[in-house]
């Protein structure tokens, strides 16, 4: 069972382009979602969350032509169930995979990287990478 996903975030390298065995263009990308809040105790918390985005035919191309690391984009997919595994330290890890289903460019078109804060952050606060 799938779940739909909305998600505003920023890529976190430029996308990769491939095409199945039937020439199906899929550009694969991912997106960095990051929250900060103020804990009970003063303190900031913050918590990035990143999701593996698969996008399939026209707009697979799309993307990849036109989009690059740092850009803000919005996706909207199917949520896949986590692949959980253990890494090499021992820690508990899940990739969370989206299928995409439409992706808006949140950048303005020859504006560069937009690290403007998102909706859910505040002023100053820095991305991820």
């Amino acid at each position: 069972m799938y779940q739909q996903i909305t998600l505003i975030g920023h890529l976190g390298a430029d996308p990769e382009l491939r095409h199945t065995q039937d020439g199906t263009p899929v550009t694969s990308f991912r997106v960095a979602t990051n929250r900060r809040w103020r804990a009970q105790d003063g303190t900031t918390q913050e918590e990035t969350v990143w999701f593996s985005v698969s996008v399939w035919q026209r707009q697979a191309e799309a993307c990849s032509q036109y989009l690059s690391k740092g850009q803000r984009v919005l996706v909207v997919g199917e949520m896949r169930e986590p692949s959980t595994w253990t890494d090499r330290e021992g820690n508990a890890r899940a990739s969370l995979e989206v299928r995409a289903r439409n992706v808006e460019f949140l950048t303005p078109r020859g504006g560069g990287q937009d690290l403007s804060p998102s909706p859910d952050q505040g002023e100053g606060e820095d991305i991820p990478f």
